[in-house]
């Protein structure tokens, strides 16, 4: 143990180049923590590491330097699957397979240096913990505003933990979001620099966190009447076929197929509540509102459903592209679609700033932003299209707030990788924030049913085809979180980062 206390304290002390690399590391070790690994272990070793390095810097500029390397080991490595989007082009673009994650990390990591160098101008003690905790936070919450918004994996997500015990853990978002869970996450992370009276109010407050979760969890229990039976049909499409066409017919007839299938089965178990099929994003192989002959088709094959809701592409007048959800009625005739509002940079729309193109062809427009659907027979529904669900505080229209949302998605992207479990946890997060039931269908998978407690209550998994049918619990009220949004994290932080800047009282040896 003294060995490895030397070695700790020796790679805080570095500068150089040597600094640098110590950092990438203990970023790179601080991802683990994410789904679906979920090492909430290794937090307080990766983070403590960066806290001593900002006390051991020679100024604020060297602390930022720490912060920055530090994120870049924390972005490259967290979002590795980033590299698999490229592989799909690899013919065109084989040479950003390995720049991927990195290109991301470069974008990402200046606000970690901010939060890092600013830190630093606190006097070196406990206090400036507590604002290092703050102002990480801080930023993190900021990554909303880089480009069309990047807000993955937010350190609060370390928390999903499978089953039980993650929904016991995730139950305060209800209350403080997860950029609350993200404060709380990063002070408990370097509890091990408080000392041991700070050791054990972190202790307190942990085990409190437990409790107050737990209780909420038995204290809930599900009801059903008023929300819809759900039919998620997963084709299993893989992205190569998509990509080239050559199977669209037989990928429609197969949607169809499973549409029958799934209906059926739904409209057995309805008890008389309305059913409703949904299939995934971009799942209709051409453009549904376009195509008069294939709507009734589909509506033929989920024939009982009070809607069906389809993935599609839109073209329109202005000539731009949109990545849209159609609902479907009886008769085959759409609603009202809805246009993704938030574009996956790189992926969807091309920054400006970028040399080449990477995009195909002219990308997506946005759309106007979240709303909520009336169908005809069918409880009010949020629609949210793929990566729209990471957004916290951003998924639900305030003032015609629906009682169950509905994300749809491809994540054949990104592969059998991290990608897809981390984007399940920002569904599953969404619904406590909420207080409300998520369905989600998935192309490749992971389909899931979430109530708003975050608690699955089925799910289809990765690389299967087939449909998952389950009754929609009825929604909470509506959460602390839910009434006033991002506003209650971004004001414990400011007053945890103004508790830090005026407390001065020096921070206790190590060991002690």
């Amino acid at each position: 143990m003294r060995f490895l206390s030397d070695l700790y304290m020796r790679l805080s002390r570095q500068h150089g180049w040597r600094a640098d690399l110590a950092m990438v590391l203990a970023g790179g070790l601080y991802a683990l923590g994410f789904p679906p690994v979920h090492a909430v272990v290794v937090l307080p070793v990766a983070f403590c590491l960066l806290a001593l390095a900002i006390d051991n810097a020679t100024s604020w500029k060297e602390a930022a330097r720490r912060g920055f390397m530090f994120a870049m080991g924390l972005y490259t490595v967290g979002l590795y699957w980033l590299m698999y989007a490229i592989l799909l082009r690899a013919d065109d673009f084989w040479w950003l397979v390995p720049l991927a994650s990195p290109g991301c990390a470069v974008i990402l990591a200046p606000l970690s240096a901010l939060s890092a160098g600013l830190s630093r101008l606190v006097p070196r003690g406990t206090g400036r913990l507590v604002v290092l905790a703050a102002l990480w936070t801080l930023t993190d919450m900021a990554r909303v505003y880089v480009f069309s918004g990047f807000p993955w994996n937010p350190p609060g997500s370390v928390w999903a933990f499978p089953g039980l015990a993650g929904d016991v853990m995730l139950q305060p978002a209800a209350w403080i979001g997860v950029d609350g869970l993200t404060l709380l996450t990063c002070l408990l992370s370097l509890a091990p620099l408080y000392g041991r009276t700070g050791r054990l109010a972190c202790t307190g407050a942990l085990a409190a966190w437990v409790a107050c979760g737990a209780l909420r969890v038995a204290s809930i229990h599900d009801t059903y009447g008023h929300n819809p039976e759900v039919v998620l049909v997963q084709g299993n499409v893989p992205e190569t076929e998509k990509i080239s066409r050559d199977s669209d017919v037989a990928v429609f007839r197969r949607y169809l197929e499973l549409t029958h299938a799934g209906v059926q089965a739904g409209l057995h178990e309805a008890d008389g509540r309305p059913v409703v099929f949904a299939w995934p994003e971009s799942a209709f192989p051409g453009l549904l509102l376009e195509d008069d002959i294939a709507r009734p088709m589909i509506m033929r094959a989920g024939q009982g459903a009070a809607a069906g809701v389809i993935g599609t592409l839109r073209w329109l007048e202005d000539r731009h592209w949109r990545n849209s959800m159609v609902a479907l009625l009886p008769d085959g005739q759409p609603a009202t679609p809805y246009d993704k509002a938030h574009l996956v940079p790189f992926g969807e729309y091309q920054p400006a700033f970028l040399p080449f193109h990477v995009v195909p062809g002219e990308g997506m427009t946005p759309g106007p932003g979240v709303q909520t659907w009336h169908l005809p027979g069918v409880a009010p529904v949020g629609p949210l299209i793929c990566y729209e669900v990471i957004f916290s505080g951003q998924v639900v229209d305030p003032h015609d707030r629906p009682t169950w949302l509905l994300n749809s998605t491809n994540d054949a992207w990104y592969g059998n990788s991290a990608g897809p479990r981390q984007h399940l946890a920002a569904v599953r997060i969404r619904a406590v924030e909420e207080g409300l039931p998520v369905a989600r269908a998935a192309n490749t998978g992971i389909s899931a049913i979430f109530d708003g407690r975050g608690r699955e209550l089925a799910r289809l998994g990765w690389d299967r085809q087939g449909v998952l049918v389950h009754a929609l619990p009825d929604a909470l009220p509506c959460t602390f979180f839910g009434h006033y949004g991002r506003l209650v994290p971004l004001l414990l932080v400011l007053l945890t980062g103004v508790a830090g800047v005026i407390w001065r009282r020096p921070r206790l040896k190590e060991g002690s």
